[in-house]
């Protein structure tokens, strides 16, 4: 055990796309917090919460921040960026 806790918060969307939409809304609105780790929200369908869609990209920049762009971006790591050959 890791000794954390994780809190789930559920957020009622119709569809996927706007699931995501949500999630990345709600994590860039508390990001200011310390303790939030964007790259570790997920969505999933109520009746099967085992499968999970990542929300952003879980690639760290230097200084150990996440980029805060969707999990199924298309754009280059900036140069120096862990996981920049990845793309």
């Amino acid at each position: 055990m890791t000794g954390r806790f994780v809190a789930h918060l559920p957020i009622s969307a119709p569809d996927l796309a706007r699931a995501k939409m949500a999630g990345r809304t709600t994590g860039r609105s508390l990001a200011f917090l310390a303790r939030i780790d964007l790259g570790g929200i997920t969505v999933s369908t109520e009746d099967d919460q085992g499968i999970r869609h990542w929300v952003f990209c879980d690639r760290r920049l230097v200084g150990g921040r996440r980029r805060v762009l969707r999990a199924d971006h298309e754009t280059r790591a900036p140069p120096g960026c862990p996981g920049e050959s990845a793309l």
